[in-house]
C-alpha cells in the first residue's frame, strides 16, 4: 500500500516516469538489469537485504543510479548513515508528496537532497564529531538486531526475518550489548527508545 501511494504520487509529476517497482532485493537486481533508471527510491526495510546493504552493493559495483532513501525510520538517526553508505538523499515516508518529487528532481540534477534538519545534524557532526552516540559505531546487522529486539521480537523471529541462523543473531546481540555497555534486553529496549531507534 505504501509503495502504491509513493508510485501514484510520483506518477503525477509530468517530468518523471516510473519504470518499475519491486518488493525484494532479488527483484531490484532484475529490475535494474531489465529497465535501468536514473533515480532509485529505496526503503531501508527490504526482504533479503537491508537498504544499507543495497547501497553498499550499488556503490561497490559503481552503479550510476542515484539513490533516494525513503524510510519510516527517523532521519536524525539514519540519514547520515545512508549518505555515508552512498545514498544521494534521505526522506521520511511521512513527508509531503511534493517534497518527494522535489527531492527526485534535485537528485536528477546530480545534487544531494537533505532536509534542513539533516543539514543541521551534518553541521553539528562536523563541529563536534567526538560527541557521537555509541550506536553510531554499530554495523548495519547489529543495528537491525537492536531495533528488532527493542521491538519485542525473539531471536528466532529476527533470524527468520534477516535470513540468518539464530546463533548468528545471538552473536550480533552480544556485540550490541558490549558496544553499548548494556547488560540485558530491557536496557537495550530502553536505549533504543531513548535514542529514537524504534
Amino acid at each position: 500500500m505504501v509503495r502504491r501511494g509513493i508510485k501514484d504520487a510520483v506518477s503525477e509529476a509530468v517530468d518523471i516516469r516510473v519504470v518499475g517497482e519491486v518488493g525484494s532485493y532479488a527483484e531490484l537486481r532484475q529490475q535494474l538489469r531489465d529497465a535501468p533508471c536514473d533515480v532509485l527510491l529505496l526503503d531501508l526495510n527490504m526482504p533479503g537485504r537491508s537498504g544499507l546493504e543495497v547501497l553498499a552493493a550499488l556503490k561497490e559495483e559503481g552503479a550510476k543510479v542515484k539513490t533516494l532513501v525513503v524510510s519510516m525510520y527517523p532521519e536524525d538517526q539514519y540519514a547520515i548513515r545512508c549518505l555515508k553508505a552512498g545514498a544521494m538523499g534521505y526522506l521520511n515516508k511521512a513527508a509531503d508528496p511534493a517534497e518527494l518529487i522535489s527531492a527526485i528532481r534535485v537528485l536528477m540534477q546530480g545534487r544531494k537532497y537533505v532536509t534542513p534538519e539533516v543539514a543541521q545534524k551534518l553541521v553539528d557532526s562536523l563541529l563536534s564529531p567526538q560527541g557521537e552516540d555509541p550506536h553510531t559505531s554499530l554495523s548495519e546487522r547489529e543495528l537491525q538486531t537492536l531495533q528488532k529486539m527493542a521491538s519485542g521480537r525473539r531471536l528466532s523471529e529476527i533470524a527468520e526475518e534477516l535470513m540468518l541462523s539464530p546463533k548468528t543473531v545471538s552473536v550480533y546481540r552480544a556485540r550490541v550489548l558490549q558496544k553499548l555497555g548494556l547488560s540485558n534486553n530491557a536496557e537495550l529496549t530502553a536505549y533504543a527508545i531513548r535514542h529514537g531507534l524504534v
